[in-house]
């Protein structure tokens, strides 16, 4: 009922809806008249032929002769009676069975259906809705988005300016609303000043243009925008975006730090606070063939091992975990631990062979000079001539011709970085240097959250997608910027020490055993513990810091926190 009534309202608002209606019932007048006019006429030609039949006979032989009915129960005799009928017959066609559908599909009918179409896709936002993250595009930063803010309970909405992406978007489930980008209506319409948070993730210019125009409507609220080019990064700062994110600046330099280049040393990944975790290969260090049990890293330099990861494959640390030499233990500790750990475990020097990079665009262009930065040395291979650079890192040639990757190194190089922009091309491309150099370490960029597990089957060590990073650096700038994304689906987050686990201690609680997720700090008046000791009890108003994938932070939060928490 509340559907059909705010169809009716979107149709009569409508000022060439309420036209069609105004047309409509005059074409029926007409045809109401028109139908009185044939009854009186029948009765004269009725009496004409010395015949009387009543008013309710005059109308319900002009229907059936005009409907083309013809029940034959009532005829004329006289030729003025065939005419009549004749004349009756054919208006009624024109009118009835050519006319009147014709007027009535086009005047009320699609007008309808467009004003239920309108209805699914609506022009603003309740009043009551407040706090929400109002989103400029649906491409795959924003959908990886959208499932984060479904995850943490965050009210959003997508704006288009078409109907027919309204439509599509509402019936995939998306929470849409209809409305121009550059009209300061639409972000009213919308309640922007009483939003959380503005995403927009176009081009450029189109990022520029919705800076500025919501700026027109709100001084306050925060927006974030996505930048290309470098030169972009100051024109939309100065439109008002509070954050400008270099997607590809970022990927590459995430990328980079997976490469743990052809050594035992532990590369920082991220760090939240006082807190740092790294990645190390135990290829070349004594840990290989032991158990975390017996490595005993936790006594030897402080440093907590949260998982393991194989091929691709992570895994959480269990005592019997055993380290191979493809094993990547992923560490989490202070600064000063990561350093003991280097000093104690790295005893091979690092390959000074150059790191292989498969595509010469923003992302291979980024990695290499984080690259440099690290100290590393790097080929690009490039298939298109106006990418290159610097002749003497480039490799100018097909990624998929074996001579073009001997050239680059491939035989030698510790790492390969595949970042083009197309997945299929990835893990085509992953396929490849996996056959020619099992022992290679090979870390690709996906375009879509999707093929991240494509690609880690494929071969590939490490996958990063753009819209996962985008979507948790984004999360991370609402509201929760205690969240560290260690790898895809893989976060180290920040909760309030909840009422159920106060005055308990982590091993009482049980909390990896339970939910899988490990708790790696404590803060408390602003003091970081890491590490903390697992028989000493959780104090009130502290923060805990833990590392999980999604699903055990979902089954973190459901345990052991209530819904007003």
């Amino acid at each position: 009922m509340k559907f059909l009534i705010s169809q009716l309202s979107y149709f009569w608002q409508d000022r060439h809806s309420r036209t069609n209606v105004y047309a409509l019932l005059r074409y029926l007048a007409l045809l109401a008249a028109m139908i009185t006019l044939y009854s009186i006429l029948f009765h004269f030609i009725m009496a004409y032929e010395g015949r009387e039949e009543s008013w309710v006979t005059g109308f319900y032989w002009t229907l059936t002769v005009m409907s083309t009915l013809g029940f034959g129960d009532i005829t004329f005799k006289s030729d003025l009676g065939r005419i009549f009928s004749s004349i009756v017959l054919l208006s009624g066609i024109i009118f009835m069975l050519v006319i009147l559908p014709f007027t009535f599909i086009n005047l009320f009918y699609a007008p309808w259906l467009r004003a239920q179409e309108a209805a699914r896709a609506p022009r603003s936002l309740p009043d009551t809705v407040k706090g929400h993250v109002i989103l400029t595009q649906y491409d795959a930063v924003t959908m990886a988005l959208i499932e984060r803010l479904k995850q943490f309970h965050h009210r959003y909405v997508v704006l288009t300016p078409e109907l027919e992406d309204a439509l599509r978007l509402h019936d995939l489930g998306v929470k849409v609303v209809r409305g121009d980008l550059d009209n300061p209506e639409t972000y009213r319409r919308v309640h922007v000043e009483q939003a959380a948070l503005v995403v927009t993730t176009a081009n450029d210019r189109l990022n520029t243009n919705v800076a500025f125009t919501v700026r027109e409507v709100s001084e306050n609220v925060p927006i974030i925008a996505t930048a290309n080019a470098a030169a972009s990064v100051d024109i939309l700062e100065l439109a008002g975006c509070n954050h400008v994110l270099q997607l590809g600046e970022m990927m590459g330099q995430a990328l980079v730090r997976r490469v743990t280049g052809g050594d035992a040393r532990a590369h920082v990944i991220g760090r939240l606070k006082g807190l740092v975790i790294a990645e190390a290969t135990a290829r070349n260090s004594p840990l290989v063939g032991q158990t975390l049990a017996e490595s005993r890293l936790r006594d030897r330099v402080g440093v907590t091992v949260l998982g393991v990861w194989e091929r691709g494959q992570f895994q959480l640390a269990r005592p019997t975990t055993r380290i191979e030499p493809g094993t990547v233990l992923v560490l989490a500790g202070s600064e000063q631990q990561i350093e003991h750990y280097n000093a104690l475990l790295c005893t091979e020097p690092p390959s000074r062979e150059p790191v292989v990079i498969i595509g010469g665009g923003r992302v291979g262009r980024a990695a290499g000079r984080a690259l440099a930065e690290r100290g590393m040395d790097y080929r690009i291979v490039e298939l298109l001539p106006e990418r290159v650079r610097d002749p003497a890192k480039y490799v100018l040639g097909d990624a998929a011709n074996l001579e073009v990757l001997i050239a680059a190194g491939i035989r030698k190089t510790p790492a390969v970085l595949v970042t083009t922009h197309d997945d299929d091309t990835n893990i085509y491309l992953t396929i490849y240097c996996r056959r020619l150099r099992p022992d290679v370490q090979i870390i690709s960029r996906a375009r879509l959250e999707r093929n991240v597990a494509t690609l880690h089957r494929a071969g590939a060590d490490f996958v990063l997608s753009y819209a996962s990073m985008g979507a948790s650096t984004i999360m991370n700038l609402l509201n929760r910027d205690s969240i560290l994304m260690v790898t895809e689906g893989l976060d180290v987050f920040e909760v309030e020490t909840p009422e159920s686990l106060v005055g308990k201690t982590i091993a009482e609680a049980n909390i990896r055993q339970l939910t899988d997720c490990t708790v790696v700090a404590l803060e408390q008046d602003g003091v970081m513990t890491v590490n903390p000791d697992p028989h000493t009890p959780l104090p009130a108003h502290a923060k805990m810091v833990l590392i999980g994938t999604v699903a055990s932070e979902n089954c973190f939060l459901k345990r052991f926190t209530k819904p007003h928490e």
